[in-house]
């Protein structure tokens, strides 16, 4: 609920649980944390040198947040790095603007999405807006849509920016034991691009509604994905 509204206190990353460690899944762009060089994969093992291990997701999350200009210290391990990490960190404001945009090489408009929450799809419809102001049709070569370290949110976010990259289909499904239980969901908004070409970036920080995003996209031949393996949501 509160990355959905889009603002909290503390160090901007988004994490899971991995053998009774608190793992992160992804920095959030232009955070405390991005900005000490915390890195998508991490276990944090302490904060405030109080072990976290057999925590609760939410205890060890609560332990981590806290007000703005308050410290913290956390250990963290990291693959191929043989002693622990100890990092400081002053918490803040954390206000998560999920699309950022720019035009590169007078051709190309670049899009980030860097979360799925209840502005993102109107604002990369606001982002291919202006692009396309910026360059005119016959000058777009295309756009990337840069999903890296985004570790999802919203699924019916996911489906309407697939939705409109690509004129229609069968963005995800679910499929439960019995008929009753499956569910499609199905893009029919529109390609805001024009059928411009498309590369969809994503590496080990891309997880759920971003591998939504990219494999609808891959599967339906709409985009080349470019990167590395994604998280595995």
């Amino acid at each position: 609920e509160t990355s959905i509204r889009g603002e909290f206190g503390g160090l901007g990353i988004e994490v899971g649980t991995e053998e009774g460690y608190v793992k992160v899944v992804s920095p959030i762009d232009d955070t405390p944390a991005s900005r000490a060089g915390i890195m998508s994969g991490d276990l944090i093992t302490q904060v405030d040198d109080e072990a976290i291990q057999g925590m609760t997701l939410d205890q060890a999350v609560n332990r981590m947040k806290g007000p703005a200009n308050s410290k913290t210290r956390l250990k963290i391990i990291r693959k191929d790095v043989d002693k622990p990490i100890d990092i400081a960190i002053t918490r803040e404001i954390i206000r998560i603007r999920p699309v950022r945009y720019r035009t590169e090489g007078g051709d190309i408009g670049y899009i980030r999405i860097t979360s799925f929450n209840d502005q993102t799809t109107d604002e990369l419809r606001k982002a291919i807006g202006e692009i396309s102001k910026d360059i005119p049709s016959d000058r777009l070569a295309g756009y990337v849509i840069d999903l890296r370290n985004n570790p999802g949110g919203l699924l019916d976010q996911a489906v309407s920016v697939t939705s409109s990259l690509m004129p229609r289909g069968e963005v995800v499904s679910i499929r439960g034991r019995s008929p009753g239980e499956t569910q499609r969901f199905t893009g029919r908004g529109g390609d805001l691009t024009k059928g411009k070409p498309l590369m969809v970036l994503i590496n080990g920080g891309s997880a759920s509604a971003s591998e939504i995003v990219a494999g609808a996209l891959h599967d339906h031949k709409r985009a080349t994905l470019i990167g590395t393996r994604s998280f595995g949501k």
